[in-house]
């Protein structure tokens, strides 16, 4: 017996393996593109420290790029 659908757990259809319909496959496809299936980590968006001050290599530098 095979595992039942990830998303709602009905018996699992050949054509849609590993879900049962197509309705379930783009509903896991829709959390993929939404970022609902990612690792937790302690990374920040941008480079930003947790207190949001810029990190090392971003505060000597100006807007254009070069350093003051």
């Amino acid at each position: 017996m095979s595992a039942p659908c990830p998303i709602c757990q009905k018996p699992v259809v050949t054509a849609f393996r590993p879900f049962c319909s197509r309705l379930c496959a783009s509903r896991d496809l829709n959390q993929w593109l939404d970022g609902g299936y990612r690792i937790p980590t302690d990374e920040h968006a941008d480079g930003d420290s947790p207190d949001g001050a810029a990190t090392s290599d971003e505060a000597g530098t100006a807007e254009d790029g070069r350093d003051e």
